[in-house]
């Protein structure tokens, strides 16, 4: 994306007033998403073993962290980039029946990210999972699903209203639902993610479906992983894809801002139909994979959400660094402070 300064910005707070604002948000959140969506709290790895196909691989090119364990014969452990994989494992082991599930803090290290205004090298974000029945494998649950949460987060721009009264807030009323397809009809002269934006400025949250699936002029709208999110099955619209991103438009930045990346999760066939699409049938032989297509593990829908990128959309910031922690550029942390935007 690059940098983006906006012109006289000015922060809504100062940053120790900040920091309390990231704990009342992080705190109301997740304590609204527990009990609408019937979440229990797990404890979260930082790592996991290589070679056990529980890591997600995002778009099948980042490289993970990884170290070697010296007590296990230096076998390779690496620091997860989410944990879409695990948190179903998780599912089946204390065996949770449908309509319930559970949330973690998911906290990461991207190192192949390009920094900028939305893009760190760590990634902290509340990863869910939930379980749910064959019946509930339908592009109508999934809306259904996005919905709810669309409340819970205006319920938190209207909290952010009431502590800080001079942050106003932006988001409609509804969220928008459209599939990566007919934005590529939308809009067939641009690529994804200018699509993205110009779709995000017309409506201002939307829900765009079927990520991962090649559309008609033979690219992706953005890459997923073969296994996790199911963005290959036809569903009710004509379309294929059962998951999808939640896009706002950021008004400071003038950007698409994606929150959330979330779906219901694939089924036996669809693991193998997506593998076999993205050329690695041998992961079969992978733990996870086993487990999956021995029927070990529950049919799901699951995602993540940004604590940071929720803390930064809420608070009007215009980087991520004013909501967290990390490290950046010497030359884009001295451009940013010399338009008034403080890293932490």
């Amino acid at each position: 994306m690059g940098l983006i300064i906006p012109s006289d910005y000015r922060a809504t707070l100062l940053p120790e007033t900040t920091e309390q604002a990231i704990q009342l948000l992080k705190k109301s959140f997740q304590d609204k998403l527990t009990k609408d969506f019937n979440l229990r709290r797990v404890t979260a790895p930082l790592f996991v073993l290589s070679g056990t196909g529980i890591n997600d691989d995002l778009n099948g090119v980042e490289r993970p962290v990884s170290f070697p364990v010296k007590c296990m014969g230096d076998r390779k452990a690496e620091v997860v980039h989410s944990l879409a994989k695990w948190k179903r494992l998780k599912l089946g082991a204390y065996r949770i029946p449908p309509g319930y599930g559970l949330y973690t803090d998911m906290n990461a290290i991207r190192c192949d990210e390009e920094l900028d205004n939305l893009h760190s090298l760590y990634v902290d974000q509340w990863d869910w999972e939930k379980t749910i029945g064959e019946g509930d494998r339908t592009l109508d649950f999934l809306k259904k699903t996005v919905r709810r949460l669309y409340v819970l987060l205006r319920e938190i721009e209207q909290l952010v209203y009431e502590s800080y009264p001079h942050i106003t807030p932006s988001l409609p009323g509804d969220i928008t639902f459209i599939h990566s397809e007919e934005l590529l009809q939308m809009y067939p002269g641009l690529p994804a993610r200018e699509r993205e934006a110009e779709v995000a400025k017309k409506f201002g949250a939307v829900f765009i479906i079927g990520i991962g699936n090649p559309l008609t002029d033979g690219k992706k709208h953005d890459g997923r992983a073969p296994d996790y999110d199911d963005w290959s099955t036809l569903n009710s619209d004509g379309f294929y894809g059962l998951n999808g991103d939640i896009i706002f438009w950021d008004e400071v930045l003038s950007c698409a801002f994606e929150l959330s990346s979330m779906g219901i999760r694939v089924d036996k066939e669809s693991l193998l139909r997506q593998l076999e699409l993205c050329d690695c049938l041998d992961r079969r032989e992978l733990s996870f994979h086993q487990a999956l297509l021995e029927d070990r593990i529950p049919l799901s829908i699951g995602g993540g959400i940004g604590q940071s990128r929720l803390c930064m959309f809420f608070l009007k910031k215009a980087h991520i660094g004013e909501v967290q922690a990390s490290i950046w550029p010497e030359e884009q942390a001295s451009v940013c402070k010399e338009n008034g935007i403080i890293l932490l």
